[in-house]
């Protein structure tokens, strides 16, 4: 299926607890950034109604809105994220090992999401891959890679000989 959208370099990955400061965040990524819309444990109708908010952001700021989840939340979406297959759109998926990179690659996502990159507070004592690590996975997929856990602009700049095609984080756009 063609994308609507060209696949952003920069992501922003939302959740519940960045409060108040998703709004700020918005307004710092550049144009052409991507962001994935979270926030799981909102009830649906509450979800519904953040992505609406998010939704307007977007379009005024001109970036790519990707729903992550199964349920649909506005028309809105961009495309998909960790979902099971493509719906329309953009379709990426996240990978914390070999096994599951393949496997996005298989269901033919547009990227994958390759993380933990590095210690991130997102996921406290998970296992982070390192430059090394991460570096032998993303080599050898052949498809875009997203570099995501405890990234910001210079970590990702230390990733560019990698080859990876963006990074995403939360921290690094609300701090």
């Amino acid at each position: 299926m063609r994308r609507r959208h060209p696949l952003p370099r920069l992501w922003l990955m939302t959740d519940e607890r960045m409060g108040e400061r998703l709004w700020d965040a918005l307004e710092r990524l550049p144009a052409g950034s991507g962001v994935i819309f979270r926030h799981y444990a909102l009830p649906l109708a509450e979800r519904r109604a953040l992505f609406a908010r998010v939704a307007r952001v977007a379009r005024r700021r001109r970036l790519v809105l990707l729903r992550a989840g199964s349920s649909k939340l506005g028309r809105d979406e961009a495309g998909t994220h960790g979902t099971n297959r493509r719906e329309q759109g953009l379709f990426t998926r996240p990978a914390h090992s070999r096994r599951e990179a393949i496997a996005t690659i298989r269901a033919g996502a547009d990227a994958v999401f390759v993380s933990p990159v590095f210690a991130t507070r997102s996921h406290p004592g998970a296992r982070a891959l390192g430059r090394t690590r991460f570096g032998l996975l993303a080599r050898e997929l052949g498809t875009p890679v997203i570099a995501l856990g405890g990234m910001d602009a210079r970590r990702a700049a230390s990733l560019k000989r990698i080859g990876i095609h963006g990074w995403a984080a939360i921290d690094a756009w609300t701090d």
